[in-house]
């Protein structure tokens, strides 16, 4: 059977394999000679650094829990004291207390305990909640549920993408028409309106069906509403490229040679389909953080106690003016997430397509 192409065109990458300097291309493979090219883009390196960085400090959020903030995300201490700098102070002091001398009960704001950078033995780095809850750790256990489901939701929405876009692109017909409709479907509503109305409906009771069951609160339920969601958003370009790819000569002489589709599609397709996937996925998972941030705030994500980016800047915004902290700190880590990933996306879509860098030079 013929070879199938490769993603990079030879004339392509023999252009930048002379301007670069790199060794003849004679007997290097195109995932060689892209890694060539991503190690010298030090800005995508240090964005997917910072990338790697944020997904391990929220990965240990339990050890940093038990170990050093000695509480858990959901544990409450109103009513406590704790040591900063040798001095005993309030985790949450003010509300209502009672006037001896006018015989009422007078409220006042809660004041909340403000970041001790790592003055009271690691706990409450970055202060307390109006519940008295650490807001770091908080943090951490917020970071690790907005990357589960903003990396799950990827996955899933990557592979059902991929399939569907593979059938509708090799079969055609019929088959082409009704995967298209159902793109088209999802496309003409507003991602986010769409979600929060599906977010919703499953929030109250969850989902039991085709022996699937999802109880409400579950982060599955997020984690597969964004899937669905954005689904056309990879599968529609994917389809494209799939469309164009099966003109090709090694797929005629593959069924030519009496070949499955199956085996055409996964075995000769899919590998040509590689590098635009993995820019896809890397993409995508930013989109879905976001996409999950929105939904939290909006109280349609991740439920309340449980934490995530999106409902710790939705609890903070009450106390914007008081502990502008609470809602920022989140913030901070959703800008730094989404645009590591996005920076190093764009390293990694011209790493894997020569072609533009040549396009743009000449």
């Amino acid at each position: 059977m013929a070879e199938p192409a490769t993603e990079f065109p030879l004339d392509s990458a023999a252009v930048l394999a002379a301007e670069e300097h790199e060794v003849p291309i004679v007997g290097r493979s195109p995932w060689y000679l892209a890694w060539r090219r991503l190690r010298r883009n030090y800005v995508a390196l240090f964005s997917l650094g910072i990338f790697v960085l944020i997904v391990l400090a929220c990965a240990f959020a339990p050890v940093y829990a038990h170990h050093v903030a000695h509480t858990g995300p959901n544990d409450q201490h109103p009513g406590e004291q704790v040591r900063v700098k040798g001095h005993l102070r309030p985790i949450v002091g003010g509300g209502s207390y009672y006037d001896t001398k006018t015989g009422k009960f007078v409220i006042r704001d809660l004041a909340v305990l403000g970041p001790t950078w790592w003055h009271a033995g690691g706990r409450y780095v970055l202060g307390s909640d109006r519940f008295g809850r650490d807001v770091a750790v908080r943090l951490l256990y917020g970071g690790l549920n907005s990357l589960k489901i903003g990396i799950g939701s990827a996955l899933i929405c990557t592979l059902l993408a991929l399939i569907l876009a593979l059938f509708a692109g090799y079969y055609g017909g019929w088959v082409d028409w009704i995967i298209t409709r159902f793109f088209d479907l999802i496309w003409a509503f507003p991602v986010l309106l769409l979600a929060i109305a599906l977010a919703s409906a499953l929030a109250v009771n969850g989902f039991h069906h085709f022996g699937i069951s999802i109880e409400p609160g579950s982060l599955w339920i997020p984690t597969l509403v964004i899937s669905y969601v954005l689904i056309p958003y990879i599968g529609r370009p994917v389809r494209g490229q799939v469309l164009s790819l099966r003109e090709k000569e090694f797929v005629e002489a593959a069924i030519g040679q009496g070949a499955r589709p199956s085996r055409i599609m996964f075995s000769d397709l899919l590998p040509n389909l590689a590098s635009t996937v993995l820019v896809f996925f890397t993409l995508i998972i930013a989109n879905n953080i976001l996409t999950e941030a929105g939904l939290s705030f909006l109280g349609a994500g991740v439920r309340p106690p449980n934490p995530s980016w999106g409902n710790l800047i939705s609890s903070g915004q009450d106390q914007i003016h008081t502990a502008p902290w609470l809602a920022l700190i989140p913030g901070i880590a959703i800008v730094l997430t989404v645009l590591s990933l996005n920076i190093f996306g764009d390293g990694l879509r011209d790493a894997l397509d020569p072609r533009a860098k040549v396009r743009m030079e000449h």
